[in-house]
């Protein structure tokens, strides 16, 4: 089995929406198809990283990371969110979302982020270095009911940022709707 990992390029997008289509059904699918295209052309989303996965050349995830702006007077942070990541149904549980992550955090991190957010299941992204982020200081660009707190994640690129600044995040235009912000 060949795998590779590379950064998506504009003729990815079709087999991208199919496989998103494929991981999150007829039900949540076009609408994370239309965040996607959304995101990818919103300029308060650059720069974004898009990263996919192929198995045998054939296209069978995907991760997106979009800038995001950490409103605190503080200081100046560079940060991103991960939104969304996709596998397809045949590859998951095989580490292929896990191997999506690393190198997205890994290029985001030699390129100077500091700070990399996600809204996900609290029982996964930890296991990549996630944890709570509104117990760090970090607030949602929308409420998360306080049941679903830890889904709010933050990861620091370096990890002296933690403490060191604080506040709300905002995010990109295409984001900016409170239907993306509940876990």
């Amino acid at each position: 089995m060949n795998e590779q990992i590379r950064k998506a390029i504009h003729s990815d997008l079709q087999a991208i929406s199919e496989l998103v289509l494929a991981a999150f059904g007829v039900e949540e699918g076009p609408e994370i198809v239309q965040l996607i295209a959304d995101l990818l052309a919103d300029r308060t989303a650059s720069p974004t990283l898009s990263l996919v996965a192929e198995v045998d050349g054939e296209l069978v995830g995907h991760i997106l990371f979009s800038k995001v702006l950490v409103e605190s007077s503080d200081r100046e942070v560079s940060a991103a969110l991960l939104a969304p990541l996709a596998v397809h149904p045949d590859q998951q549980a095989r580490g292929i979302g896990g191997r999506l992550i690393r190198e997205g955090l890994a290029q985001l991190a030699a390129a100077g982020v500091d700070l990399i957010f996600v809204l996900g299941h609290p029982g996964y992204y930890p296991r990549f270095g996630f944890s709570e982020a509104g117990i760090r200081g970090f607030a949602a660009p929308y409420p998360i009911a306080p049941r679903n707190a830890g889904a709010w994640m933050v990861q620091a690129l370096r990890p002296e940022i933690i403490g060191m600044v604080s506040g709300r995040v905002a995010c990109a235009e295409a984001l900016a709707d409170p239907k993306y912000w509940h876990e």
